[in-house]
């Protein structure tokens, strides 16, 4: 009986002191990376810092770094996200870097903001979001050629451009994206994608409403899978809502098709949790112009992609007319939204529509934009400077939207985009951070630098082109009326004087601490603005544009420059 049990014993013995062979070798990697690790630490602690290891800009190394260079693992290549060393593949040491400096605060990206951004988790954790619409023809890049030959330049830009078919209204396009440099690498578009998830996600967004125009076989839904792609890869909690375009060729292929084309991307792993989806896992669906279809189209559609997809869907239409069609869609609909106005005029009574909404136990998503030309339409509306972004906004505050959709994006065709660009550069934006995070958070943010805005046209409204342009934009009927301005917007931490000089024209006045719009009339030259408190310059701004009596085109875009991003 003894020997039995010794026996037994001594089994058991060798079995806790020689594991199997596969548990041995685990066993030795993981030691092996452990001390890789802990000696990168040691050795090279000093080798990264908090601000290579601070991935999405939020000025502290969190949790939020963390989930992206895990998303991001093992990818290589120049300049990848993640690789805090630099050693072109995101691995254990980038992980090792990362955790040695956990919890340090780095230098943020939004410096040039007259306040501290909250960290990313923090604006993400709000139950209001904020998206911006993204439209899909007009990305960062559409050939990654030289800003001189590019296809914006040359196509789009020039009068002549595309064989003259935009001749009549002086071009198609009056602005486009920050030029840049070519990319070096295949993935150029992927790159690009990236690039403009990262500007968004540090402006405090919450993600794209995508325009979806076309289907399978289209570059429209190429850039739009790219996309899908590309948000995880930046911020895995930014998130995409899929906005189908009711003038599109996907929604043309009928309930069926479009349903396919849809759950294809939404059930493909490689894409599906880049979608925006409710705590209770239903799919965002905000389709733009659902009118058109009608309620049923839509209703039928919808139990299409539950029940042969098994996707179900909040429905969260954007009308171009909310109160001629809300009832018809109100059993579909979790929510409510227009496309709404771009002008303060028709942008003064914002509470009808989100009490509507509310009243019947629907979410609002309220339009928040900046200004709106179209020269291929012959129409403009009067946006008065900042003053249609401000209204809009402290509307969306006030009267207690849920959700805001700020249209567009980057759509140069209406140039309404907020998307840094080459006239407006990061103006609207740094401004829309403002309110963005009034919106989110409850509090307005304390103001901690001195930056002012100014916003102008580079011509009066009223002026004729000297070149060969025939079709000429005229004021929406209903617009504010149209007029000749230019705004300096300072954002103070306390009292100080300003010098405008308008034009060659220099006037000062004392601005107030906090937020401040003081109005100029539009004089040809250039505009500046300088501040000043108790006798010493804090800060100052001049245009990179003129303005001039006349232009051989007509643009009647507002134009910005930002003190903070000079």
């Amino acid at each position: 009986m003894e020997a039995r049990k010794s026996k037994k014993h001594m089994v058991k013995k060798q079995l806790i002191s020689k594991p199997p062979r596969r548990k041995r070798l685990l066993l030795a990697a993981l030691i092996i990376v452990g001390a890789v690790g802990l000696g990168y630490i040691i050795v090279n602690s000093q080798a990264a810092t908090a601000d290579q290891a601070d991935l999405n800009d939020d000025g502290t190394v969190n949790i939020t770094d963390l989930s992206i260079l895990l998303t991001n693992w093992g990818r290589t290549g120049i300049g990848q996200t993640g690789d805090i060393v630099a050693d072109n593949v995101v691995n254990i040491l980038d992980l090792s870097g990362l955790l040695s400096l956990w919890g340090a605060t780095a230098p943020v990206a939004n410096q040039p903001l007259p306040f501290n951004l909250p960290d990313n988790a923090t604006l993400k954790a709000s139950p209001k979001k904020v998206f911006a619409h993204y439209f899909t023809p007009y990305p960062i890049s559409i050939d990654n050629k030289d800003a001189s030959i590019d296809y914006y330049t040359t196509g789009y830009l020039d009068p002549n451009g595309e064989n003259g078919k935009h001749a009549a209204y002086g071009g198609f396009l009056r602005e486009r994206p920050l030029p840049q440099a070519p990319l070096s690498g295949s993935d150029w578009q992927l790159q690009n994608m990236k690039k403009e998830v990262q500007r968004a996600t540090q402006a405090g967004l919450d993600g794209f409403t995508v325009d979806i125009l076309g289907t399978e076989g289209s570059y429209n839904w190429d850039r739009f899978k790219l996309l899908a792609q590309a948000a995880p890869l930046v911020d895995p909690n930014f998130k995409l809502v899929i906005m189908p375009d009711g003038n599109g060729s996907g929604v043309a292929e009928g309930i069926d098709a479009f349903a396919a084309s849809i759950a294809s991307v939404v059930n493909d792993p490689a894409y599906s949790q880049s979608f925006f989806r409710l705590g209770d896992g239903r799919l965002v669906i905000s389709p733009f112009y659902p009118e058109k279809q009608g309620a049923a189209w839509w209703g039928s559609w919808i139990t299409k992609m539950k029940n042969t997809y098994g996707i179900d869907i909040a429905f969260v239409p954007c009308f171009l007319n909310y109160s001629t069609n809300v009832d018809s869609f109100n059993s579909i609909s979790y929510g409510f939204s227009n496309w709404g106005q771009r002008n303060p005029a028709q942008n003064s009574s914002l509470a009808n529509n989100i009490n509507s909404a509310h009243s019947r136990g629907k979410i609002w998503m309220q339009p928040v934009s900046v200004q709106d030309t179209r020269p291929y339409d012959g129409i403009f509306d009067e946006a008065n400077n900042t003053e249609n972004l401000r209204l809009t906004w402290n509307s969306t505050i006030t009267h207690g939207a849920d959700w805001v959709q700020i249209p567009t994006w980057n759509d140069y065709s209406e140039n309404a985009q907020i998307a840094p660009s080459s006239h407006i550069g990061w103006g609207p934006l740094d401004i829309s951070s403002y309110y963005l995070t009034r919106f989110k958070t409850g509090n307005w943010p304390a103001i901690v630098r001195d930056v002012v805005y100014i916003s102008h046209r580079v011509q009066p409204h009223a002026a004729d082109p000297t070149g060969a342009q025939t079709l000429l934009m005229s004021l929406r009927s209903g617009s504010s009326p149209a007029r000749d301005k230019v705004e300096v917007l300072s954002f103070l931490k306390s009292q100080a004087t300003i010098e405008a000089t308008i034009g060659g024209l220099t006037q000062s006045y004392s601005a107030a601490a906090g937020v401040q719009a003081q109005l100029f009339d539009l004089r040809t030259g250039r505009h500046s603005a300088k501040v000043t408190r108790d006798g010493t310059q804090v800060t100052a701004v001049t245009t990179a544009y003129d303005t001039t009596a006349t232009r051989s085109i007509q643009d009647l875009n507002y134009y910005f420059v930002s003190s903070g991003r000079p």
